[in-house]
């Protein structure tokens, strides 16, 4: 099976796949198959029947009732289907529906609940719109159709308003679609009408019209004069042995009397039969009937004139109904999609096209193949070109089947337990109970069961560097299911689909697919072909192998000199063997367990495969002289190489498991190293607070002491000023102290050394306290003083000099022995 694309600037970028069965010649293998795509081209795919024929045998169709399912309109469901499986689009195109998609996603995440698209009945509408055009009367069902879906439209609208209004940037997330909505046109006057004149059910309302309101009113007083007539008649029955009911045919009432019953009253014969009794109209109800009769003909008539009206008004607004019509359709076909890709976790995929030197640059940090530590930084890396970068991506039919399979054993679950509460009221039966109990056991076990083995994911991630890889593997190992991912991802990106499949997502555009993949393959039994071929017809058959191997190397060889990208899957040896003599090839395999005879699902790169069909052979039964003859023709020499490959495999592994390892002691040192530098900046952040606040003490204190000497200057002032004024002499010997004073600057004052802690401001020298007689020296003056008092609470003392008296603390003073 090759996957490829002609890379030319000249001509269309082309692929094509074709599937050779057992029954056709094979030149690569009895059972090889060529799946190519056409990539990159501005052209048109060639319009055939063959496109159609590969879609199926990917089982496109398959996908495309899938992602139509979450439509909410029966029309909006089959334009999902046509325009998934109208491939024909181009590379803007496929942009432009990605971004649509993108746009929904996000209308959804905000909340949009208006995107519930159930309420809206279509065909009513496509009906109504119908009728109108062509002159015909709506039917009161259609026009409450036409109301929902202007209404719907209405709604949408506010909710992007709403949107905007909190905040602008709204208006160009949710592009193209806002747009899309605010440009269709709202018919409010039709919408008015409709609810003036049609109620819920569709019927007309008894105000439509003054005509119809009396003439309903004229016909249920009818009804009652009628019903009471006949009550009458069968109260007044003297044959108490006949039994009489009301009823109506066609619009008259009249009386059902069993058959072989005779009645008191006269009437017409309405119909009668054997063993149904007989339909009379009484006589005295004939012209009650016939007043009614007319009375109904009136009514139906004021309800043709309003449905008249309506009409006339729809018309009129035909052309905007008609778009909206369309526009919520697509909205809706947009949705699907959107709602799809949530529900899977798709990723956005980027589309390109190959340019000449082919590649997509993706940073290895994001992603590497068979990594388990996903979030790990190797931004240390340099960037590299990917021609095909798919990490983690499911085959979609597969993983939906999965979903399938889970959602209805829950559902068994829940509904057998149920069950079980319901019985065990009832019945009281220890060992039936217990069988009960055993069997809901096994359900939820089987639950459990599903919700671990989900299915594997696929990395395909292929370098720019590689122009033909080659996959092979064990036969029913999975290589058909991983091809067809990348087909039907291929398919998805360009009709508008997200990814099933890990961010980033760098994936070619291409024109066309053709394909022929195998006979009858079911993914949902996990057989590949040769599994169906060996259950059908025991032994395959095709072309001599040698030739198939030198027709396949000589085609591979070829394409890696032509193609942009080839992807083949094969059994030969020598096919393996291209790499090594071709930088363009990469070899990869697949995974499978030989226990369970199912595929992994996993690629692993670099490694060639091994097949094992004699093994599978053997476990599906083929006779043993078959299965002996067989490994005597296999030879000794390949199962060598098949050991070879076993050992290589192994390597493979060994290094994974080492490469995770060394990944995850590298995001440990990260971590360590980002808490270390995390606690160097905490003991930076803590010395700069204490420095701050060190400083903070520090200006506090001195603000105090500055305080405390600008207090104590004050107060010889004012001891100075309110002394009696000395002589002369003594006066100005007064006034040069107090100038002293002055020049001082108390705050220089050196009886005491003061020390600043972080919060108080202590004395160190301990001073002594004089008696009243002690001479002293005062600094400041300069001079000698005698204590005439002391005050020990307040520390201060009273002191004279010359003829001067100071008070002053007893830290302003230096004791001595007169």
């Amino acid at each position: 099976m090759f996957l490829f694309s002609l890379d030319s600037r000249s001509v269309p970028i082309f692929a094509t796949a074709v599937a050779f069965p057992d029954r056709r010649a094979s030149h690569l293998h009895p059972r090889a198959s060529l799946l190519p795509i056409q990539v990159g081209s501005a052209g048109r795919p060639p319009k055939s029947a063959a496109i159609s024929d590969s879609l199926r045998l990917l089982e496109w169709d398959k996908v495309c009732d899938s992602v139509s399912s979450f439509a909410g309109t029966a029309l909006g469901r089959e334009a999902t289907k046509a325009q998934l499986w109208s491939v024909d689009v181009s590379y803007e195109e496929s942009k432009k529906l990605l971004d649509e998609t993108s746009a929904a996603i996000e209308l959804i995440k905000y909340g949009a609940g208006g995107m519930d698209f159930a309420c809206i009945d279509t065909n009513l509408v496509k009906s109504a719109i119908h009728r109108a055009s062509r002159g015909s009367l709506l039917d009161g069902r259609e026009a409450i159709a036409v109301l929902s879906l202007i209404l719907f439209a209405e709604n949408l609208q506010i909710t992007l308003k709403t949107a905007v209004k909190e905040n602008a940037n709204w208006y160009n997330r949710f592009m193209p679609l806002s747009e899309m909505i605010m440009d269709v046109a709202i018919s409010r006057s039709f919408a008015k009408l409709v609810q003036q004149v049609i109620d819920e059910d569709g019927s007309v309302k008894d105000s439509a019209s003054p005509e119809l309101k009396r003439s309903r009113d004229q016909v249920r007083a009818l009804e009652r004069k009628l019903y009471q007539l006949l009550v009458e008649l069968i109260r007044n029955n003297d044959n108490e042995e006949s039994t009489l009911e009301v009823c109506v045919v066609n619009g008259r009432c009249c009386l059902k009397v069993m058959a072989d019953q005779l009645t008191t009253f006269n009437g017409l014969l309405l119909s009668s039969g054997s063993g149904v009794g007989s339909i009379i109209e009484p006589i005295v109800a004939v012209p009650l009937n016939d007043e009614f009769q007319q009375a109904r003909v009136l009514v139906a008539r004021a309800e043709e004139d309003v449905l008249s009206r309506l009409t006339d008004k729809m018309l009129a607004e035909l052309d905007d109904i008609q778009n909206l019509l369309h526009t919520i359709i697509r909205l809706d076909v947009i949705t699907a999609r959107a709602k799809y890709s949530v529900a899977y976790n798709g990723a956005f995929p980027d589309l390109y096209l190959p340019s000449d030197k082919g590649g997509v640059s993706i940073t290895e940090s994001n992603f590497s193949p068979n990594e388990t530590f996903s979030k790990v930084s190797l931004s240390h890396r340099p960037p590299r070109e990917w021609k095909l970068y798919m990490p983690k991506a499911y085959h979609p039919l597969l993983l939906q089947q999965h979903h399938d399979y889970l959602r209805r054993a829950k559902k068994d679950v829940a509904n057998a337990t149920a069950e079980i509460r319901r019985r065990k009221l009832q019945v009281k039966n220890i060992t039936k109970e217990d069988e009960i109990d055993s069997h809901l056991a096994s359900m939820k076990l089987q639950v459990i069961e599903l919700e671990k083995n989900h299915p594997i994911p696929v990395d395909f991630m292929i370098s720019a560097k590689t122009g033909v890889l080659v996959i092979t593997g064990p036969n029913t190992g999975g290589k058909t299911i991983s091809l067809k991912t990348v087909g039907l991802a291929s398919l998805m990106a360009k009709t508008g689909l997200y990814v099933i499949a890990s961010e980033p997502v760098k994936i070619s555009w291409f024109d066309a697919i053709f394909a022929d993949i195998g006979d009858e393959q079911s993914l949902t039994q996990s057989l590949s072909t040769f599994s169906g071929h060996l259950k059908q017809i025991g032994v395959g058959a095709g072309t001599n192998p040698l030739e198939g191997a030198a027709l396949g190397m000589s085609l591979l060889e070829s394409f890696a000199e032509t193609s942009f990208l080839t992807i083949a899957t094969t059994h030969h040896g020598e096919l393996k063997a291209l790499k090594y003599s071709n930088n363009a090839f990469e070899n990869a395999c697949v995974e499978f367990d030989e226990e369970s005879l199912k595929p992994t699902y996993k690629i692993l790169w670099g490694i060639p495969g091994r097949s094992n069909a004699v093994n599978i052979a053997e476990r599906l039964g083929l006779p043993i002289d078959v299965l002996d003859r067989a490994r005597k023709l296999h030879g000794t020499a390949r199962a060598e190489i098949n050991e070879v490959i076993v050992d290589m495999e192994r390597f493979k592994h060994n290094f994974q498991q080492h490469l995770q390892e060394a990944q995850h002691y590298l995001m440990l040192s990260r971590k360590l190293q980002e808490s270390l530098f995390m606690a160097k900046q905490k003991v930076a952040d803590h010395v700069a607070i204490q420095e701050k606040r060190k400083v903070k003490v520090i200006s506090e204190n001195a603000a105090t002491a500055r305080s405390i000497l600008r207090k104590k200057l004050h107060e010889v002032r004012e001891f100075a000023m309110t002394e009696k004024t000395p002589e002369n002499g003594e006066a100005e010997s007064s006034r040069h102290s107090i100038e002293n004073v002055k020049q001082s600057s108390l705050p220089t004052i050196p009886t005491e050394r003061i020390r600043l802690s972080d919060t108080t401001l202590v004395h160190e020298k301990k001073i002594k306290i004089p008696s009243i007689g002690d001479a002293v020296h005062v600094p400041s003056l300069g001079k000698h003083a005698i204590v005439l008092k002391v005050e020990a609470s307040k520390k201060e003392i009273l002191v004279q000099t010359s003829n001067i008296k100071l008070r002053l603390k007893l830290g302003d003073i230096e004791t001595q022995q007169v």
